[in-house]
């Protein structure tokens, strides 16, 4: 998989790129991960990206023109865009596994009060991560390559994330592990049985029960 990032602020993403499952999927070939300057491709001399709201308001909106310029230089005929806006639809584990059937993605990272509304028209998809506003793409982005990354298969063994939360709309079991006891608190005996019928029976009547106490709204979808 190829991922192109647009963002005003590159350095942001060192950290993110060099370190654990990331580092080790780009390593091993899994996903070819850029970083692109929005400023690179700004032909103003000033490499301006931003500019005033025509009719008045606050802040400054990100331009047409350097992200229409960027976009058109990293498009192929397999890429998938990727907005991501507060006003998106909700990022979830279902969007992941689609976004990790695709060849290449390329993801816009907004900032400032936003961006020219023509932007839009560019996107496959407009992506929020909840019902709040940060200050730029950039935190979104990386959870979203992050989530679709270790679904590429060669990344992880399928069996780490098969039972991931979320997946058939139920949370995650409860996991333990060394010592069998501590300060009281014992791991269930079932798990020590080593029955695994058993075992995996008691795991999805957790998934059950967690979903029900936490989040019944997933129950709900089904």
């Amino acid at each position: 998989m190829k991922i192109d990032v647009l963002t005003l602020f590159p350095d942001m993403f060192q950290g993110f790129l060099t370190e654990s499952i990331i580092k080790r999927a780009i390593q091993k070939g899994k996903v070819n991960i850029e970083i692109h300057n929005i400023r690179d491709y700004s032909f103003d001399k000033h490499k301006r990206v931003d500019d005033y709201q025509i009719g008045g308001g606050e802040g400054m909106v990100l331009m047409p023109e350097p992200i229409f310029n960027a976009v058109d230089s990293l498009k192929k005929e397999n890429s998938k865009i990727i907005l991501l806006t507060p006003q998106g639809t909700v990022y979830n584990s279902k969007k992941a596994y689609e976004f990790s059937k695709f060849e290449h993605l390329i993801i816009i990272c907004g900032h400032y009060e936003g961006f020219d509304e023509r932007i839009r028209t560019l996107a496959d998809y407009e992506i929020s991560i909840g019902d709040f506003v940060l200050t730029g793409g950039e935190i979104p982005s990386m959870l979203v390559i992050d989530s679709v990354v270790r679904l590429i298969d060669g990344v992880l063994r399928k069996e780490s994330h098969q039972n991931d939360s979320f997946n058939n709309n139920l949370l995650d079991y409860p996991v333990y592990t060394k010592p069998n006891e501590f300060r009281g608190m014992k791991v269930p005996d079932v798990l020590l049985s080593g029955h695994h019928k058993n075992i995996d029976d008691w795991r999805h009547t957790e998934q059950i029960k967690r979903t029900e106490k936490r989040r019944p709204d997933l129950l709900e979808k089904e």
